[in-house]
């Protein structure tokens, strides 16, 4: 290769060289600098991503120590809305097997072969008289006519 290189015309070795160093920096440019420009782009996109996570972070923080301030506590309405349900399906004579709040304030209720007609309208009582949302509701039939196994997921409005 050595003596094919100096056989050339000193116009043609320089000829040779410039594209040798043009095509190393092109090779320099694809391999090294497009991918960490792509990766840096990416970065930024996660950082704000990350800030505004850490916003919406702040603002909740703020939010708790206004209500632990104030004296409100977190708990509370989930506790209260524990009794309302408690007294709704006793009132209505529903056989609650189950009653779970979960993390999010909401309270998943389950009952076992009780009145199709019974369950409906406490679902009404609890979506238009006291102002809960019902979430997912999961009705299936027994064997027994006019009887059913229901799962509702009850939250607090707003």
């Amino acid at each position: 290769m050595k003596e094919w290189f100096a056989q050339l015309q000193q116009r043609e070795q320089l000829s040779l060289l410039a594209l040798a160093i043009a095509l190393g920096l092109y090779l320099l440019y694809m391999l090294v600098w497009t991918p960490l420009d792509s990766r840096r782009d990416d970065l930024a996109l996660q950082n704000n991503a990350i800030a505004a996570s850490l916003t919406r972070v702040d603002a909740m923080v703020s939010e708790f120590l206004q209500l632990r301030q104030s004296g409100a506590r977190p708990g509370g309405a989930r506790r209260n809305l524990t009794s309302l349900i408690n007294q709704s399906t006793r009132a209505a004579q529903l056989p609650v097997s189950r009653l779970q709040p979960n993390s999010r304030g909401e309270i998943q209720v389950r009952m076992e072969n009780a009145a199709f007609d019974d369950v409906l309208g406490w679902l009404y009582q609890m979506e238009y008289r006291e102002g809960l949302l019902v979430r997912e509701v999961s009705i299936t039939e027994t064997g027994t006519a006019g009887r059913v196994n229901a799962t509702v997921r009850i939250a607090q409005a707003g």
